[in-house]
């Protein structure tokens, strides 16, 4: 600003009150200013201009980046923070940094609000980076929390799941599990659903990744009779099982219907075309920015909780209950 200054031959600070766009320079200083601005090829310092305010307009967001899911969220959460003014800083989540090494770098870039998506930490750890940074907890439920949370009635979604496979005639219905908060609140939706179907639970422990869902598979194939069906925590966990699966020779959905959950952009390809419930990230992503907002420039100070309803999508791993003696040849042929 001081060479801008000089070369038209006014004050650094009638510059600098141009640049804010204050009133008092005449239009015709202002007009040589920018165009000696523009030759000099200067660019207003947006983050020192917000740091003198005190704002960083920074949002943090924490995901998990091998999470199809989460990379679909943060796409949208970019999106609607720069319609806001705001950029997104990622903090992410991998298989050397945790869920709070995460959250501290985020902090350290002094972001003004935090959107944490499938956080696991506990209520208590939540509540204290809410008191240095507004936290909207994205998909997980969080009862009596002080942060806010947007998230879909997992619950709901499940028991659609296993409503879908009773009506296609299943009966033996397993649900291939997941850890923490949200694999527990999507394992006891499923048990509700199963009990008031007249039906027995039957839980095996698996997991959010591929792997796990891969891993899974052995068990099941052990069984004098294969589960005529799978619900399983998400998708990635689906689309592992469905792999290992094909790989023994095992017909979906014609010997077992698996489903999944989160209707990923993988579940929607083609060749996989997977039954699994959505939880609109796109309307996940808007609502928790505006919960943002609402707690930067609103002044809210009370959480809020926003609960969106699921959708089921249906597609071609799931099908009418299997011939119990055909697929149980099968089952022998693949051993």
């Amino acid at each position: 600003m001081q060479d801008i200054a000089d070369r038209v031959g006014v004050s650094k600070a009638l510059v600098s009150m141009i640049f804010r766009d204050i009133a008092g320079p005449s239009a015709a200083t202002r007009e040589k200013v920018m165009e000696v601005a523009d030759e000099l090829g200067y660019r207003p310092n947006r983050a020192a201009a917000l740091l003198s305010l005190r704002r960083t307009k920074l949002i943090g967001v924490m995901a998990e980046i091998r999470n199809s899911f989460h990379t679909e969220l943060v796409d949208f959460l970019v999106d609607d923070a720069e319609r806001a003014g705001y950029e997104v800083v990622l903090g992410p989540v991998t298989a050397t940094r945790t869920q709070a090494q995460a959250v501290d770098m985020l902090l350290e870039f002094q972001c003004e609000a935090l959107v944490l998506l499938g956080p696991q930490l506990d209520s208590a750890t939540l509540h204290t980076i809410d008191e240095r940074a507004p936290v909207v907890s994205v998909g997980r439920r969080l009862p009596g929390s002080t942060v806010d949370v947007v998230r879909t009635a997992d619950g709901r979604g499940v028991a659609m799941l296993v409503n879908h496979l009773v009506t296609l005639g299943h009966t033996d219905i397993v649900h291939a599990s997941g850890t923490g908060a949200i694999g527990a609140d999507r394992a006891s939706g499923y048990r509700r659903a199963m009990i008031r179907h007249g039906l027995d639970p039957q839980v095996v422990v698996s997991g959010f990744t591929e792997m796990a869902g891969s891993s899974t598979a052995p068990g099941l194939l052990e069984r004098d009779d294969l589960p005529s069906a799978v619900v399983c925590v998400n998708d990635r966990c689906a689309i592992g099982l469905l792999d290992a699966m094909q790989k023994a020779g095992i017909d979906v959905p014609a010997d077992m219907s698996i489903t999944g959950y989160d209707n990923s952009p993988l579940a929607q390809l083609t060749h996989i075309a997977l039954t699994s419930v959505s939880q609109d990230p796109r309307e996940q992503a808007r609502r928790a920015v505006s919960s943002v907002l609402e707690r930067l420039d609103g002044g809210r100070t009370r959480p809020a909780s926003v609960i969106l309803r699921p959708r089921l999508s249906l597609r071609s791993t799931t099908g009418p209950a299997a011939q119990r003696e055909k697929t149980r040849r099968r089952i022998e042929r693949s051993r």
